[in-house]
């Protein structure tokens, strides 16, 4: 008789699990009507340039929305990256993934894993790192503060959770 796959041993399941993303405030919407808005913009005002015969200005005057435009494809890329959060009895798993799609995986020993937090007096939570003796995972670097205190609330938690059961 075959023995079953550690991932079916109860031990494994994982009891906590979080995907952690990047919060982008403007949506593809918002976006659309952003450069919209400052394509017309610019057309009226490279018009009045135009007619008044200062047309080398138009081509400068364009610079500007193409420079918007790339900043915020480039914000887009990076808001691709991820993190993959997982807590069973015997792993703490933490996989980051790459706006480029490459993928890291941390596998790390819950009962030796440690979760440090550092704070700041006005701000909260400045940065959040799981460490073992021979590894250190920075995590959450991305996520704006109320969400890395409600993070780091739940991921202590779970870290607790598996070094008692």
């Amino acid at each position: 008789m075959a023995e079953p796959a550690p991932s079916s041993y109860a031990g494994d399941e994982p009891f906590f699990k979080a995907l952690l993303t990047p919060h982008r405030s403007l949506g593809r919407t918002g976006f659309l009507v952003l450069m919209g808005t400052m394509l017309l913009a610019w057309a009226f005002t490279a018009a009045i340039f135009l007619f008044n015969g200062a047309w080398p200005i138009v081509g400068f005057f364009g610079l500007d929305v193409i420079g918007l435009w790339l900043a915020f494809r480039l914000s887009y890329r990076s808001g691709r990256m991820r993190e993959e959060v997982s807590v069973s009895r015997e792993h703490c798993d933490i996989r980051k993934i790459a706006p480029s799609g490459r993928s890291v995986l941390h596998r790390l020993n819950p009962f030796w894993c440690r979760f440090t937090v550092r704070r700041h007096s006005e701000i909260g939570i400045t940065g959040m790192m799981v460490e073992t003796r021979d590894q250190r995972v920075p995590i959450g670097a991305f996520l704006n503060p109320d969400d890395r205190e409600s993070f780091a609330k739940a991921f202590g938690q779970a870290l607790a959770t598996a070094k008692a059961r």
